[in-house]
């Protein structure tokens, strides 16, 4: 029998949930669009680089007066050959306990996902972490790593941030 979002096909829509769509390398990756405050161009120039943080810690920026710890995530999740460009931005999260800005290779769109295009994040055992993932969105043949950006911007390494300005 069918549940009841497949019969009345508004209820489904209502269940969904966006995300903005950012790209690392080959991957594309989705937050929770209520976690996103604005989107800026990436300019190295305007980070102030902080001591005895680690690697992916770019530096803290002034955005309107507020002090904004920016992470570079292509460090952050080793990925290789990290380069920036015209399409390099900065996501700028308001998350519960501070203000973090993001650096992605880019951002592609905001997509509405519905239970049925979401699937448990897969389990690699002790080698690879999985603790900021919530699962895997597909829409067609794409496929989205979906992230608990909050569990990861507030972990323990972040903290390191706010003691090294301290």
């Amino acid at each position: 029998m069918n549940d009841k979002s497949e019969l009345n096909p508004n209820t489904a829509d209502m269940s969904g949930q966006e995300y903005l769509v950012f790209t690392l390398a080959d991957q594309e990756y989705g937050i929770d669009i209520l976690k996103v405050q604005e989107i800026r161009g990436y300019d190295s120039q305007a980070v102030t680089r902080i001591a005895n943080v680690p690697s992916f810690i770019k530096g803290v920026t002034n955005l309107r007066g507020i002090i904004v710890p920016i992470v570079d995530m292509r460090i952050k999740f080793r990925l290789e050959n990290v380069e920036y460009n015209s399409q390099t931005v900065v996501i700028i999260l308001n998350l519960k306990s501070r203000v973090v800005g993001m650096v992605v290779d880019g951002v592609s769109d905001v997509l509405v996902l519905q239970s049925s295009q979401l699937s448990a994040a897969p389990q690699f055992g002790a080698a690879f972490s999985t603790e900021y993932l919530t699962g895997i969105g597909t829409i067609g043949d794409r496929m989205l790593i979906l992230v608990d950006i909050e569990r990861l911007m507030t972990s323990e390494e972040m903290a390191l941030v706010e003691e090294a300005m301290a």
